[in-house]
């Protein structure tokens, strides 16, 4: 399966088949334009303006925004139920964490998770090979607190997300703080944009964390 950053928390994920997935597509409150593009399947964590832009994405996708369980195009696509804040959405509402399942790789995508780790919430997401997950705080965890997320999920890989890049107008925290917290040799810089993964390379015993090019974000 292909892993393409569209910036802020917006990736495309293409397995195999072709069937693709576009997730929390934004507008350009975040300080930059979207550039649109096509997919199956949206997948909306919250609907903040910075995670909501279906108009961005074309091809006549099924748009999914709520809790449940589908399969499309023989991708299965779960959403679960959390916070955007550490008080039970008394503050910034409901979060869905997505789950998919492409080409036998689990992937998890925490939208504005502003929860902190919790073991019930961390055994309902399960195993994981790849987590996309905030980093940038103020509006959602911050670094540490998404290392928890990671020691306790423990995935292969990890893609930091929803931090703040050169042209974001954001007021979050760089993703630096995030790759500190872990040795050198477990971070990997992408050379671009996209990047393909295959389950049989996951040895189950390291995380690695990939971060993507943001020169245009």
């Amino acid at each position: 399966m292909k892993i393409q950053w569209l910036g802020h928390s917006c990736f495309k994920l293409t397995e195999s088949t072709g069937t693709s997935i576009v997730t929390d597509p934004y507008d350009s409150y975040v300080g930059f334009k979207m550039a649109p593009v096509s997919a199956d399947i949206v997948t909306v964590s919250h609907k903040h303006k910075d995670h909501c832009a279906i108009k961005n994405v074309t091809g006549n996708p099924q748009v999914i925004d709520s809790i449940g369980t589908w399969e499309i195009g023989g991708v299965g696509v779960t959403a679960l139920l959390s916070y955007h804040d550490n008080d039970k959405g008394a503050k910034r509402g409901e979060n869905n964490i997505y789950l998919y399942r492409m080409d036998g790789i689990d992937i998890c995508h925490m939208g504005d998770i502003g929860q902190e780790m919790n073991p019930n919430l961390g055994e309902s997401i399960g195993s994981v090979n790849i987590l996309m997950i905030p980093v940038g705080g103020n509006y959602t965890i911050d670094a540490e607190q998404a290392k928890e997320y990671v020691d306790f999920l423990m995935p292969d890989v990890v893609i930091p997300m929803h931090y703040k890049t050169e042209n974001s107008e954001l007021d979050i925290d760089g993703v630096d703080k995030f790759i500190d917290l872990f040795d050198e040799e477990q971070v990997v810089y992408v050379d671009g944009e996209t990047i393909e993964f295959d389950r049989e390379k996951f040895d189950g015993e390291s995380t690695k964390v990939y971060v993507f090019s943001d020169k245009k974000f």
